[in-house]
């Protein structure tokens, strides 16, 4: 944490203030994330009797935690480029900060509200539809327009993986139960467990959910806890941009900027038209702001959040280009482009770490109240071990499949999705004001947290004139 004490040393009292309120609520947010998604994965194993009540959460949020740690942050910036574009710009205005704190806070409030009844909803939507919020009315509020707020190419890929996630989960955990009643025939893993509770499944059925449990669980940290990692890394950008706009811990890091600008000027000057002058005159300002640096460290301090945007606007243009351009021309542009994002796309360790901790420690309060809903109220039958375990491999894999490719999905949806569906292949029935309920929060929680956000920042803008 070093950087953060070299960025707040001398900080004004008012914005050091700011400072601790906006990241007690952005780590707070990934604490009830925590105890909001436990049931997800310790459902199953809980009702099943493979494991009892507190060693499931503690070893599902050891599980969270090192998900976290294990998980990358490519998830992170997917997330944060749903942002307003002016957002991700200029992340020193206040008007930056304080979208930031509207949108976890609207974020913050669903979660508890939906917890508090017991129903099952998306944290991801939740945080997606607050971010959709402050950028429409931010849109509204600059003048610009209610659609320029909001980066819509991206919120239709996750908009695209939240809606295909909980089908797949349904289908897939469905056709797994069909599966497996053909090719293991064992009539224990198709009934409820024993009315004794000391009765305990067979020691391969634990040993497999076990498995999934923690499968799952990593996968969620991994999943999750990046999209608190992003909107961190916004709150230390905007009230410290001198210290975290650039990564300047990283080895060599100005040396690498500059080796990727020289490769996309080298890149945009064979293609011999007068239409990329601009991106290449923004490069040679670049290269000259670099020039005789290795550490981005020695970039002075006030020009640090002006480089940041350089980086950003060029990165966006460049995009563009790739879109109009021929897939094998597009290619030039792709590696060094990466290579130049490495510069601002970072996450400090200490912020890795901070999140692992509060999504494990948060995984270990507060589950009752959800896991009962997934574990009983969904279906009109005790759920089975196969049941259980079908439902938790398709999570895993689901979810699994969904960080390989950085794309953001809801663990809720997928596992209450396979629980469903397991329920429906089993011939079990599902209740319907249960599914009623979780399908009604569903519908509800984007324009909910949209509006919520979208209030708050309006409320905030007027207070702050």
């Amino acid at each position: 944490m070093t950087d953060l004490y070299e960025a707040v040393r001398g900080l004004d009292p008012s914005r050091a203030a700011v400072l601790a309120v906006a990241l007690a609520i952005a780590f707070g947010f990934e604490v009830v994330n925590g105890f909001h998604d436990t049931a997800n994965a310790v459902s199953t194993v809980i009702y099943t009797r493979t494991l009892r009540a507190t060693p499931a959460v503690l070893f599902s949020g050891v599980c969270n935690f090192l998900g976290v740690l294990l998980g990358g942050t490519t998830i992170a910036f997917s997330i944060v480029h749903l942002l307003p574009v002016d957002l991700l710009i200029d992340a020193a205005s206040k008007s930056a900060v304080l979208m930031v704190l509207a949108l976890l806070t609207a974020g913050i409030t669903w979660n508890l509200l939906t917890w508090w009844f017991g129903i099952p909803v998306s944290s991801s939507h939740t945080l997606i539809g607050a971010i959709l919020g402050v950028g429409l009315a931010n849109g509204v509020m600059s003048g610009e327009g209610l659609g320029t707020g909001v980066n819509w190419e991206k919120a239709g890929e996750v908009a695209m993986a939240l809606l295909i996630s909980p089908v797949i989960g349904f289908a897939a955990a469905a056709a797994l139960l069909l599966v497996a009643k053909r090719w293991i025939p064992d009539p224990k893993l198709y009934a409820p467990p024993p009315e004794d509770p000391d009765d305990r499944p067979p020691w391969w059925i634990r040993a497999s959910l076990m498995t999934t449990c923690g499968g799952v669980s990593l996968a969620h940290g991994s999943n999750d806890g990046q999209k608190g990692m992003g909107l961190i890394m916004l709150v230390l950008i905007g009230l410290l941009p001198a210290g975290f706009a650039l990564d300047l811990n990283a080895k060599h890091g100005a040396d690498d900027a500059r080796a990727a600008a020289e490769r996309l000027k080298t890149a945009l000057q064979t293609r011999g038209s007068s239409a990329y002058q601009p991106e290449i005159d923004e490069l040679d300002a670049i290269l000259a702001n670099l020039e005789g640096k290795s550490s981005l460290r020695e970039v002075a301090p006030d020009d640090r959040i002006l480089l940041r945007s350089a980086l950003f606007h060029l990165d966006r243009r460049l995009a563009e280009f790739k879109r109009l351009e021929k897939p094998n021309q597009a290619e030039s542009l792709d590696a060094p482009r990466r290579q130049l994002r490495r510069a601002t796309e970072y996450v400090p360790y200490w912020v890795v770490v901070g999140v692992a901790l509060c999504l494990g420690v948060g995984t270990t309060v507060g589950y009752q109240r959800i896991v009962t809903t997934v574990a009983e109220k969904i279906g009109k039958s005790h759920l089975t071990y196969a049941q259980g375990a079908s439902a938790e491999v398709v999570a895993m894999a689901t979810i699994g499949l969904a960080n390989f490719i950085s794309l953001p999905v809801s663990t809720t949806q997928v596992l209450s999705s396979g629980v469903a569906g397991t329920m429906w292949a089993n011939k079990s029935g599902v209740q319907r004001a249960t599914a009623r309920n979780i399908i009604l929060a569903w519908l509800l929680t984007f324009p909910c947290s949209m509006l919520a956000s979208a209030w708050i920042f309006v409320f905030g803008r007027l207070a702050l004139g």
